[in-house]
């Protein structure tokens, strides 16, 4: 049983310091160089200042300093807020603004961009990190203090702040380890930004069974971090679709070998499973996590077993252990096979509510519960399948369509390597398709036409794409994951 209360004693306790914990391009760190690092990080917050449960604002890619920071501020008991290196003016003054921040740990390059909007805050950069010059002892936490704001943008494009304790990074990291079976013995290659949680949760099942982080952050080089996987032997990978998109219709994944790869995981959203398919053709003796979470829920939800990957193909499978999935009506029911619902989820990996915001939050968690906004179904068995997100569906003749379907058919079309669908007014209609797509070579002359002529074959008049842009790339934030909001104020013409 977990006796632990504080996340960086949970991850690091009885280690040993002369193992790998992390290797970067230039740098490996041993696990007991982080524990140092970690250790003088906090003291040196709490000799600042800092107290108990206030937030601290952490900006860097990937990195030893970021590591280091944020594990030295949940160890002195404040709450780790991390943002992206790209974050825009207006985001970070409304995070500074809403969280009340003192201190921000940040990178010299982001300082000097943002250099206004933090005149007025204590900065620590990775070139300056204070060293503490006097024994200072740590504040006893409990498992159900905050350890972390996790931003996301809302529906209103508002940045809203996910509140994470202890015992949620907690939970799932064992849930996440009993899933995919963790060991010491396994090095994850890490290209998922460690602000995101799906990254961070790479760090954290890593470090808990004293394996190892190897860091790239050059993915749009894709042949380089292959080769580094082989050369630093990792035995896993994990990613969201667009990484898995390009590796299987843009790189020689297909050409190489990995001896010591025993796995992959994939999640932050859905990847069609015409990919999936292909991906156990590519890495046939290699085990596949298809898996499902949120910020909401601290990092994962579900996952579908190895054996399940054909007779279950598209399922996000069931509930990790420790966690509860259900699929319920609007009468709170749960529905029956075939009847579409909403996930609802419970354990101790649910948030626990949005920071500043009591009215969404009462609106998202409901007596320990999270709703996820996500429509699904279930099978006889108990597996999940996801419709769509509850706001992205399109109304086309009068029938509901998800976009997520349409997306999963347009990409059978194997010139394609990447696709976002959104709907578009339509006054016979209501609202039409409007496909943008990325073609997998650079020459696409006639592309169009013969996607046209695909989907008229394959779908129904109503559901063939009214306009068609072609693009080098779908707008992504740092995660990888595909921003809707940006392609549906574009203003792109296409072919009809």
């Amino acid at each position: 049983m977990n006796t632990f209360t504080n996340v960086t004693d949970f991850l690091l306790a009885g280690k040993d310091p002369s193992r790998i914990a992390l290797q970067f391009l230039r740098q490996d760190v041993s696990y007991g160089e982080l524990r140092r690092a970690i250790d003088e990080t906090a003291k040196s917050i709490l000799q600042l200042g800092g107290k108990k449960g206030e937030p601290v604002i952490l900006i860097g890619d990937n990195s030893f300093f970021w590591v280091a920071t944020y594990l030295g501020i949940l160890r002195a008991g404040l709450v780790c807020v991390p943002l992206s290196t790209s974050v825009s003016t207006r985001d970070l003054k409304y995070v500074l603004d809403n969280t009340q921040a003192r201190t921000v740990f940040a990178q010299r390059a982001f300082v000097r961009r943002e250099q206004a909007n933090l005149e007025s805050i204590r900065v620590i950069t990775d070139g300056d990190v204070p060293g503490a010059t006097s024994i200072i002892a740590f504040p006893s936490t409990v498992p159900d203090d905050l350890a972390a704001l996790m931003f996301t943008s809302g529906s209103t494009g508002t940045p809203r702040g996910v509140m994470v304790s202890h015992r949620n990074i907690m939970a799932n990291t064992e849930s996440i380890i009993r899933c995919l079976q963790l060991t010491q013995r396994d090095r994850i290659m890490a290209v998922l930004p460690f602000y995101y949680c799906f990254g961070t949760s790479l760090l954290h099942t890593h470090l808990k069974v004293g394996g190892s982080v190897v860091v790239d952050t050059r993915f749009m080089y894709p042949e380089v971090v292959l080769q580094r996987m082989i050369d630093t032997e990792c035995t896993g990978f994990a990613g969201v679709p667009s990484h898995f998109q390009i590796l299987l219709r843009n790189s020689s994944l297909a050409l190489k070998s990995f001896p010591h790869l025993r796995y992959v995981q994939q999640a932050g959203g859905n990847l069609a499973p015409v990919f999936i398919r292909e991906l156990r053709e590519v890495l046939p003796a290699k085990q596949i996590f298809i898996m499902y979470g949120q910020t909401e829920a601290t990092a994962r939800l579900s996952y579908l077993p190895q054996e399940f990957l054909e007779s279950k193909l598209g399922s996000i499978g069931r509930g990790m252990p420790g966690v509860l999935l259900r699929v319920l009506n609007e009468f709170g029911e749960d529905v029956r096979p075939g009847e579409v619902g909403e996930i609802v989820a419970s354990g101790d990996n649910i948030a626990h509510g949005y920071w500043q915001d009591s009215e969404e939050s009462a609106r998202t968690f409901r007596e320990g519960a999270l709703y996820t906004g996500d429509l699904a179904t279930v099978d006889e068995d108990g597996f999940i399948y996801v419709v769509d997100r509850a706001k992205d569906f399109l109304k086309c003749g009068g029938e509901r369509v998800s976009c997520r379907q349409l997306e999963e058919q347009l990409l059978a079309f194997e010139e394609l390597l990447e696709v976002a669908v959104v709907g578009v007014p339509h006054d016979v209609l209501g609202e039409s398709v409007k496909a943008y797509v990325v073609p997998r070579a650079a020459a696409n002359t006639g592309l169009s036409d013969r996607l046209i002529q695909f989907c008229k074959t394959f779908m129904p008049p109503q559901l063939i794409p009214r306009e068609i842009i072609l693009m080098d790339c779908l707008p992504k934030n740092g995660a990888g994951k595909v921003l809707k909001a940006v392609l549906r104020n574009s203003n792109g013409s296409g072919t009809q």
